[in-house]
């Protein structure tokens, strides 16, 4: 409709007729929940650097994995993340526990296995337990028997073992749901099985002030939490700008056994939710401590037989510099190094290009050396290892997602996705309660066609050129007057991703020569 010309003169009008340029949204947003020693709690906090996550949530905590996740994210190329703190996590003198460390059966001076009472005070100081070896020829080195005594009182707690197996009686998951008396934590080591294994004798707990970090208060449910209140994972909903989540501190509780291998399965399907239903994000997972390569397996397939295009799982753990600053190593989950290699090589090559065959910095070893046919086992299933290399370090080397869908195989095919719908819909926003005519079909074709043509030159799509790459279609076929009296606007879009070359094959063959051969 035109203006009014009222009186004669000169009139200047302002005619919106340029391109509306679609911005690509960030890719490289990482969030993260556990436990922190201060700041606020159950809220969703941007963190830009190390140096304000030290300032708002704290130090290193001994036990709690978030605080190094950051960590190496940072150290791994991350810019900017979101943190979100769960209840606990403060280290405070807690009432004088009986405690006793028992040493491991190849190595005495090594501790292997500590043993607490429920009871505070001299109450607790009331209880023995004794190791004694499984009676019987073929009974397994790495097993044990475990005795708990207080007065006329006794738990015995038979065939225990450190092996997580299916089916193996791990002494944590045993004791710590069936002992009235006392709970136990496994001592980080390098033994194998049978070396850990305690040494036979009986111990007396001593009465000794230790610190609690609240662990054994959290659920599975807390972790999730809730979206409408913006508590645990799901308080994530409010914050547009994440693409990766990771939970590091599940691992903390499994290990302190406050948690079981139920609720870490029941956490890391919520975290899979949470990213299929934003569609925008995608979960990086870890893997349970400890596992050998074929119990990985049986853990994939059984335990974790997740069908899914927005999660990744790595395997095993890294082992970096203790942040305490002892001058011992400890083992790490690789999720906070891993969504800092994700961020580094969306700055560096763009979302186009698989986050592997990049080296973890910060890493100094790997739980378990795994070999190339060990890894033959596990890539087809979706797990992707990290694995050291002579002279080239410690790399990932896997780049597939948990779908069973050949389509969604590889990790940066669903994030190239994730990045193109985000940018597409935040950037042609203005169309809506515009007139569906063929005149905004036009228009939208336009904008859509030029941004996908930057993605192409990216290298994202393949093809010589960018009508190989994409086609964008919006016209009368798939917007009938049906459609238009609906209300609706229909734009299809195909993209052809570039896909990683996974397997590099060179066929090789005795050539007699002396002739031409086209190259």
């Amino acid at each position: 409709m035109s203006p009014e010309y009222l009186s004669p003169g000169v009139y200047v009008e302002e005619v919106d007729k340029g391109a509306k340029p679609i911005e690509g949204v960030g890719t490289a947003m990482a969030a993260f929940v556990g436990f922190a020693e201060q700041g606020p709690v159950n809220q969703p906090t941007f963190i830009p650097n190390w140096t304000e996550f030290v300032n708002t949530f704290g130090g290193f905590i001994k036990g709690v994995y978030l605080a190094p996740a950051v960590f190496g994210y940072f150290m791994n190329g991350g810019g900017r993340c979101y943190v979100t703190r769960l209840p606990g996590g403060e280290e405070e003198a807690a009432e004088p526990k009986a405690v006793a460390a028992l040493p491991s059966h190849a190595q005495p001076s090594i501790e292997s296995l500590t043993v607490s009472a429920l009871e505070a005070g001299v109450a607790g100081a009331e209880i023995s337990v004794e190791v004694v070896k499984p009676s019987g020829e073929d009974v397994p080195e790495d097993q044990f028997n475990l005795i708990v005594r207080r007065g006329t009182t006794e738990e015995v707690f038979e065939n225990l073992t450190f092996s997580k197996a299916k089916g193996a009686r791990n002494v944590m998951d045993v004791v710590n749901k069936e002992s009235k008396l006392v709970r136990v934590a496994e001592k980080e080591s390098a033994l194998s099985l049978a070396e850990r294994a305690p040494n036979p004798g009986s111990y007396s707990l001593a009465v000794g002030e230790v610190k609690s970090t609240a662990l054994a208060k959290v659920s599975s449910d807390v972790i999730v939490g809730d979206a409408a209140e913006r508590t645990g994972l799901s308080g994530f909903e409010v914050a547009d700008e994440v693409t990766m989540v990771c939970a590091p501190d599940l691992m903390a509780l499994y290990q302190a056994g406050h948690l079981s291998m139920e609720g870490v399965k029941a956490v890391q399907l919520a975290m899979i939710a949470h990213c299929e239903n934003m569609k925008d994000r995608f979960a990086i997972l870890d893997c349970p401590p400890g596992l050998t390569p074929q119990q990985v397996k049986d853990w994939r397939m059984k335990e974790a037989g997740y069908d899914t295009k927005y999660g990744a799982v790595y395997y095993p753990w890294i082992r970096v510099a203790n942040p305490l600053g002892n001058g011992e190593s400890v083992l790490m989950p690789p999720c906070g190094y891993i969504a800092g290699i994700y961020a580094r090589s969306d700055t560096e090559r763009g979302v186009h290009k698989a986050p592997a065959n990049e080296v973890i910095r910060g890493a100094m070893a790997v739980e378990m050396q795994i070999t190339k046919s060990e890894q033959d086992i596990l890539n087809p299933i979706g797990v992707n290892c990290i694995r050291a290399f002579p002279g080239r370090g410690i790399r990932v080397w896997g780049a597939r997602t948990l779908s069973s869908d050949a389509s969604w195989r590889y990790i940066n095919v669903r994030r190239l996705f994730n990045f193109v719908e985000k940018s597409i819909e935040l950037g042609t926003q203005w169309v809506v309660f515009e007139p569906n005519d063929m005149d905004l079909w036009e228009r939208v074709k336009r904008d859509v066609r030029a941004f996908l043509t930057r993605v192409w030159r990216d290298g994202a799509l393949f093809g010589a050129t960018a009508a190989e790459g994409f086609y964008v279609k919006c016209d009368e076929e798939l917007n009938p007057v049906e459609v238009r009296d609906a209300g609706q606007l229909i734009i299809e879009i195909g993209l052809a991703p570039v896909k990683p070359a996974e397997f590099v094959i060179f066929r090789i063959s005795q050539w007699a020569g002396g002739g031409a051969v086209a190259e």
